[in-house]
């Protein structure tokens, strides 16, 4: 099994997530969350920015859930949407409130059961859920911040698609990439947030993937990382916003994976989590936004899983 030994923090409490801050000399402000996956679980895990201690919330999915999406208003909740558990694809959308990380459960879900579909969001106005399976659809529902009411999209992806990935731009657009409709895709469709109206990108990935993870850089640019085009792959391709141009990083994932979550601390890194190598992996990859440098956390998921959930409470974006 392909589970990395280093060091381990024991459980971790607020209390000591708050005490370790101190002691760097920081005050922890947000975090990355990281909910759900296979092999089956609920458990929601929290890495605080900016000291990426890790602590398990005690307010876990209402369901063990995996093959589900995340996305976030940030400074104020996280949205992890739709999923399976027990063979059962769900509409569910779990809202997990920053302020406590408390959960509660929207009492409008997804139009349909879906699972292996991607988030995105445009902070302080909408989150964006985008495709996946049960059966392949190219549907996008937008869930609004102000009440949570839900729509879908007049226009949704450019194919019908599941396996793909999401990031955003918030205040401008968001970008779904790759995924699988019949064979795996380079396709990005670009969503923007004045209209909701799509285009797709004249450069897609890399490579044709499926599997892949997504976080932003808000304002600057997209990552997505990972995924299986004819084989696992660790690549890491970034979209300049400034002209959605793409550029390959020098250094990928630390090793080839699919079905890794993402998520960003929004002007510092990005953090792929979790994931498959042919065995489940517990590895939290980071890359600083600065110069797009790798590192891996000491202290990884608190269990090897893939096919969670990613989203980041960034503070204002």
């Amino acid at each position: 099994m392909s589970i990395r030994y280093g060091a381990r923090s024991r459980p971790g409490t607020m209390v000591s997530t708050w005490l370790n801050s101190l002691v760097s000399g920081t005050a922890a402000s947000g975090g990355a969350y990281f909910a759900g996956g296979n092999p089956l679980t609920d458990r929601v895990d929290k890495f605080a920015f900016p000291t990426d201690g890790r602590t398990t919330l005690s307010a876990t999915l209402s369901a063990t859930n995996y093959s589900l999406a995340g996305a976030a208003n940030s400074g104020t909740a996280a949205y992890f949407a739709g999923g399976s558990g027990n063979l059962a694809t769900v509409s569910t959308v779990d809202k997990f409130a920053f302020s406590d990380d408390s959960r509660s459960t929207l009492g409008t879900g997804l139009t349909s059961a879906t699972r292996a579909l991607a988030g995105a969001a445009n902070s302080g106005t909408a989150a964006y859920f985008a495709g996946g399976t049960s059966p392949s659809i190219n549907r996008v529902d937008k869930f609004a911040f102000s009440d949570d009411g839900r729509t879908t999209l007049s226009t949704g992806l450019s194919t019908t698609n599941y396996y793909l990935a999401g990031a955003a731009n918030s205040g401008t657009a968001a970008y779904f990439a790759g995924g699988y409709s019949g064979g795996a895709l380079t396709t990005v469709n670009k969503f923007a947030f004045s209209d909701d109206g799509r285009t797709t990108l004249g450069t897609g990935l890399s490579a044709a993937t499926k599997l892949l993870a997504g976080a932003a850089n808000s304002g600057t640019a997209a990552y997505f990382a990972g995924g299986e085009a004819a084989a696992r792959v660790d690549t890491v391709d970034k979209f300049a916003f400034s002209d959605d141009s793409r550029t390959t990083l020098s250094t990928g994932l630390s090793s080839a994976r699919d079905a890794s979550a993402g998520a960003a601390d929004s002007g510092t890194a990005a953090y792929f989590a979790g994931g498959s190598t042919g065995s489940y992996v517990d590895t939290v990859d980071k890359f600083a936004f600065s110069d797009d440098s790798r590192t891996t956390l000491s202290t990884g998921l608190s269990s090897a899983l893939g096919y969670a959930g990613g989203a980041a409470d960034s503070g204002t974006l």
